[in-house]
C-alpha cells in the first residue's frame, strides 16, 4: 500500500470538490492536521473513516486503497464488506473494553477482600462489610470477563452464582477456622446477642454456627462454638 499515492489521489478528489482542508475536515468532523496528515501520506484514515470518505466524494474502496480512481460507481459489495468490518471493529473493540473493566473490577475486588480480612479486627463489622463490598466487586468483574466467552445467559449466571456460592464457603469456613483454631469471633456473622442473665458471654450468630464468647476483653476471653 503506497501511503503517498493515497494522500496524493485524496488531496485530488479534495480539490475536484473545491474544497480547503479546514472545509473538509468541518464535513468529516475532524481536525484540518489530520486532514493534511492524511494527504501527505504520514496518516492514514481509520476503515470506518474510509467508509465515509468514500461516500462523501463518491469513490470505491478499493480505489482509495490504490489511490487511482477506477470506475465512476462505487462497488456495492465491497462497501457493505467495508461496512461490516467497521462494525465487527467496533465490537470487537468495546467488548475488549468491558473485558478489561472486568479485570481491573475483579482485582480491585479481591484486593478489598484481603485487605478488609488482614486490616480490621474480628470483633469489627467493617471487615465483613468491606469483604462483601469486594466480593460483589469480584462478581461483577467475573461476569464483565466471561460475557464475550460464553454465549448462553443461563450458563453465564450458573457461572456467576458458583462464584458466589464459593465466595459465601470460604467466607463462612474462615470463620469456623477462625473460631476453632484462633477463639476469634466470627467477622461474618449477623447478629451479636447480649443477655444479662450471662452477663460475662456474647453469642455471635451466623448462617451455620452460634459462637459464644466468655468473658470478653478479659485476660479470660474464650470463643468456641455452641453444640
Amino acid at each position: 500500500m503506497d501511503q503517498i499515492r493515497i494522500g496524493a489521489f485524496l488531496k485530488a478528489l479534495r480539490k475536484e470538490k473545491e474544497l480547503t482542508q479546514e472545509q473538509l475536515a468541518e464535513k468529516l468532523s475532524v481536525s484540518g492536521r489530520t486532514v493534511s496528515r492524511w494527504e501527505t501520506g504520514s496518516n492514514m484514515p481509520d476503515i470506518g473513516m474510509l467508509i465515509e470518505i468514500a461516500d462523501f466524494y463518491g469513490v470505491s474502496i478499493p480505489e482509495l486503497i490504490n489511490g487511482e480512481r477506477k470506475s465512476e460507481n462505487m462497488n456495492q459489495e465491497t462497501r457493505d464488506t467495508a461496512i461490516a468490518m467497521a462494525e465487527y471493529s467496533q465490537v470487537t473493540a468495546k467488548t475488549g473494553r468491558w473485558k478489561v473493566i472486568g479485570i481491573l473490577l475483579a482485582v480491585f475486588g479481591l484486593f478489598i477482600i484481603v485487605s478488609a480480612l488482614s486490616v480490621f479486627p474480628s470483633e469489627s463489622s467493617w471487615g465483613s462489610i468491606y469483604a462483601t463490598l469486594g466480593s460483589i466487586m469480584l462478581i461483577v468483574g467475573l461476569y464483565l470477563i466471561i460475557r464475550p466467552l460464553v454465549a448462553k445467559c443461563a450458563m453465564r449466571l450458573s457461572l456467576i452464582f458458583g462464584c458466589a456460592v464459593l465466595l459465601f464457603g470460604a467466607f463462612t469456613l474462615s470463620d469456623y477456622i477462625a473460631v476453632t483454631q484462633f477463639h476469634q469471633v466470627p467477622r461474618f456473622r449477623y447478629e451479636t446477642v447480649y443477655d444479662s442473665r450471662n452477663p460475662d458471654q456474647l453469642l455471635h450468630r451466623t448462617l451455620f454456627f452460634t459462637a459464644i464468647q466468655q468473658n470478653p476483653g478479659t485476660p479470660e476471653e474464650r470463643v468456641y462454638i455452641l453444640k
